[in-house]
């Protein structure tokens, strides 16, 4: 493997297009960047909720809110579809009632206002023809890795 590897390093650095040739810049769709930073964000909040883990809650909705932010000003259009407006005019009420529902500390409060966002969600992707992508409660983590509960 380690032979394999140096190899392709030396094809690489040998290679005269690629040390002329800059690497193309890597823009990402609207699909990627919702597959990157919103779904998990998403997720990770309902988690949090679900666990009780307030003080988390509140970290990823606030991280939740500037991807959708930084979404709405990289792709502020898809297609003929207004991204920034819907997200302005869908998410900003559903994010108002969830940061309530966490300062609160009220598990059915955050499990309505969490569902509303979710709802607003598939919405937005309706409204932009995408209906085929639908957004749920997450029944599970798909991250192994990370404990949603608080800390004592």
């Amino acid at each position: 493997m380690h032979k394999i590897n140096l190899f392709l390093l030396t094809i690489l650095i040998a290679s005269p297009t690629w040390a002329q040739t800059p690497p193309e810049s890597y823009r990402p769709g609207l699909g990627d960047l919702m597959t990157m930073t919103v779904q998990p964000r998403h997720t990770k909040l309902g988690l949090a909720g679900q666990a009780g883990n307030w003080a988390y809650a509140s970290y990823e909705l606030d991280e939740l809110k500037e991807a959708l932010g930084r979404i709405a000003r990289v792709k502020p259009r898809w297609r003929d579809f207004a991204v920034a407006e819907s997200l302005t005019a869908l998410a900003t009420p559903r994010i108002a009632e969830l940061d309530a529902a966490i300062k609160a500390g009220d598990p059915k409060r955050f499990a309505t206002a969490y569902a509303g966002l979710t709802d607003a969600c598939n919405q937005c992707h309706t409204a932009a023809g995408q209906g085929v992508i639908v957004i749920r409660t997450p029944a599970a983590s798909p991250f192994p890795d990370q404990d949603f509960r608080a800390k004592p």
